[in-house]
């Protein structure tokens, strides 16, 4: 079993606004929403790292944007 953490975390109320909508929106816990959130970032980060470029793309008009990551 994997060991679980407790840590407190402060949020501005439009923060939580965002993380309550992400919740209800996915049908998954406050928690839950973070912990992809990290994955995500965790993600990104690594193959921002090996010099890849993360970006959107509009389907229709195939207009591209590049996120940039400070």
């Amino acid at each position: 079993m994997v060991a679980k953490r407790t840590m407190t975390l402060n949020l501005t109320d439009a923060e939580m606004r965002v993380l309550d909508e992400l919740s209800v929106r996915k049908d998954i816990t406050k928690t839950a929403v973070l912990r992809q959130a990290l994955r995500l970032y965790q993600t990104i980060d690594a193959r921002v790292d090996k010099g890849e470029k993360l970006l959107f793309e509009n389907e229709a008009t195939k207009e591209k944007a590049e996120l940039m990551l400070l």
